[in-house]
Protein backbone atom coordinates (compact mmCIF):
# COMPACT_ATOMS: atom_id res chain seq x y z
CA UNK A 1 0.00 0.00 0.00
CA UNK A 2 2.70 2.35 0.91
CA UNK A 3 4.55 1.78 -2.53
CA UNK A 4 1.64 2.42 -4.23
CA UNK A 5 1.27 6.00 -2.63
CA UNK A 6 -2.48 4.99 -1.50
CA UNK A 7 -3.32 5.95 1.98
CA UNK A 8 -5.52 3.74 4.48
CA UNK A 9 -8.66 5.38 3.33
CA UNK A 10 -8.48 4.54 -0.21
CA UNK A 11 -6.88 1.56 0.39
CA UNK A 12 -10.59 0.10 2.63
CA UNK A 13 -12.80 1.87 -0.30
CA UNK A 14 -10.46 0.35 -3.30
CA UNK A 15 -10.53 -2.94 -1.96
CA UNK A 16 -14.34 -2.83 -0.99
CA UNK A 17 -14.54 -2.09 -4.90
CA UNK A 18 -12.40 -4.85 -5.45
CA UNK A 19 -13.59 -7.37 -3.34
CA UNK A 20 -17.14 -6.41 -5.05
CA UNK A 21 -16.23 -7.02 -8.68
CA UNK A 22 -14.35 -9.93 -7.84
CA UNK A 23 -17.80 -11.44 -5.94
CA UNK A 24 -19.94 -10.28 -8.53
CA UNK A 25 -17.24 -12.42 -10.94
CA UNK A 26 -16.65 -15.13 -8.77
CA UNK A 27 -20.79 -15.33 -8.22
CA UNK A 28 -20.47 -15.64 -4.35
CA UNK A 29 -22.63 -13.80 -1.77
CA UNK A 30 -20.67 -11.98 0.31
CA UNK A 31 -21.26 -9.05 2.59
CA UNK A 32 -19.36 -5.63 2.02
CA UNK A 33 -17.13 -6.11 5.13
CA UNK A 34 -15.63 -9.67 3.97
CA UNK A 35 -15.52 -7.36 0.41
CA UNK A 36 -13.66 -5.41 1.99
CA UNK A 37 -10.66 -7.68 3.05
CA UNK A 38 -10.86 -9.76 0.38
CA UNK A 39 -9.43 -6.88 -2.06
CA UNK A 40 -7.03 -5.63 0.75
CA UNK A 41 -5.71 -8.74 1.14
CA UNK A 42 -5.78 -10.09 -2.78
CA UNK A 43 -4.04 -6.94 -3.33
CA UNK A 44 -1.24 -7.70 -0.75
CA UNK A 45 -1.11 -11.01 -2.61
CA UNK A 46 -1.15 -10.64 -5.80
CA UNK A 47 1.14 -7.25 -5.52
CA UNK A 48 3.71 -10.01 -3.74
CA UNK A 49 2.88 -12.63 -6.75
CA UNK A 50 3.21 -10.04 -9.77
CA UNK A 51 6.55 -8.77 -7.48
CA UNK A 52 8.42 -12.58 -8.23
CA UNK A 53 7.18 -11.92 -12.00
CA UNK A 54 9.00 -8.69 -11.72
CA UNK A 55 5.52 -6.63 -12.95
CA UNK A 56 4.64 -3.89 -10.44
CA UNK A 57 1.17 -1.92 -10.20
CA UNK A 58 1.29 1.54 -9.22
CA UNK A 59 -1.70 3.79 -8.05
CA UNK A 60 -5.23 3.71 -7.63
CA UNK A 61 -5.71 1.97 -10.96
CA UNK A 62 -2.95 -0.22 -10.71
CA UNK A 63 -4.32 -1.34 -6.81
CA UNK A 64 -7.57 -1.70 -7.94
CA UNK A 65 -6.21 -4.47 -10.38
CA UNK A 66 -3.95 -6.27 -7.98
CA UNK A 67 -7.14 -6.24 -5.33
CA UNK A 68 -9.89 -7.50 -8.13
CA UNK A 69 -7.00 -10.10 -8.94
CA UNK A 70 -5.89 -10.98 -5.64
CA UNK A 71 -9.47 -11.51 -4.45
CA UNK A 72 -10.45 -13.51 -7.51
CA UNK A 73 -7.80 -15.91 -6.37
CA UNK A 74 -8.48 -15.84 -2.62
CA UNK A 75 -11.95 -17.02 -3.77
CA UNK A 76 -10.92 -19.49 -6.17
CA UNK A 77 -8.17 -21.13 -3.30
CA UNK A 78 -11.03 -21.09 -0.60
CA UNK A 79 -13.17 -23.05 -3.44
CA UNK A 80 -10.47 -26.00 -3.92
CA UNK A 81 -10.11 -26.19 0.00
CA UNK A 82 -13.90 -26.41 0.89
CA UNK A 83 -14.20 -29.60 -1.88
Amino acid sequence: MGEAGVGWIAAIIIGGLAGWIASNIMKTNTGIFLNVVLGIVGAAIASFLFGILGISFGGWLGYLIAGLLGACILIALVRAVRR
